[in-house]
């Protein structure tokens, strides 16, 4: 297959052609999802951003034959990144409730993530300082505009609870900007138009080995 072809081709028929032996179909999903996956951590963790991503990427390919196509590709590897991110706090000592803990309480300090206005950078400290699986469900829902079936199958959570979810998540990011040190036109400018300010962000986060 030409590298055209694999530009082009849909998940399922990499995914296929992988599980059939072709390397290169596997490096060409790889690379589709690699800025992805980087967005999903950089926001979370302040080292080990390599290593999360190696470890993503390998759990995938020993699981890949375990992949039934009920979802998306894509919702499946976010699905193990949550679940090699969350190992990543554990081995570091810091077992919790990821639906009550924030990546501060966790000890994590991303600064590496660097927004140009101010308004993102009220946003990102308000981000990081709700729980995780909050903090996940919105990322992914202003990066990369995943539907509430996805965010429920990414989050192990039964689908008719995720709008409640979304809900309890927003509201936590309001009160958390309201907490946030900053002047308050920049608070008022950044809660009146949340949805934008964070879609704003996504070109912003560098990815893994760009400079800040």
């Amino acid at each position: 297959m030409a590298q055209e072809s694999f530009n082009e081709a849909p998940d399922h028929a990499l995914l296929e052609r992988w599980r059939a032996g072709d390397s290169l179909a596997g490096n060409a999903l790889f690379r589709r999802h690699f800025k992805a996956l980087s967005r999903f951590f950089r926001n979370k963790v302040d080292e080990g951003v390599e290593d999360l991503l190696q470890n993503t990427f390998l759990a995938c390919v020993e699981g890949r034959d375990k992949f039934r196509g009920r979802s998306s590709f894509r919702t499946y590897l976010f699905a193990i990144a949550r679940y090699q991110l969350y190992a990543h706090f554990r081995k570091r000592g810091r077992a919790a409730d990821f639906t009550t803990a924030s990546v501060v309480d966790l000890g994590s300090s991303p600064s590496r993530v660097v927004a140009r206005k101010e308004e993102q950078r009220v946003l990102l400290r308000a981000l990081r300082s709700i729980p995780v699986d909050y903090q996940i469900a919105l990322e992914l829902t202003y990066w990369e505009e995943l539907k509430g079936h996805e965010l429920a199958e990414i989050l192990d959570v039964p689908t008719n609870t995720i709008r409640s979810r979304v809900w309890r998540a927003r509201r936590a990011l309001r009160r958390a900007l309201e907490q946030q040190r900053a002047p308050d036109a920049v608070r008022r400018s950044t809660m009146s138009n949340i949805d934008e300010w964070a879609r704003s962000l996504r070109a912003q986060l560098p990815q893994h080995g760009e400079r800040d």
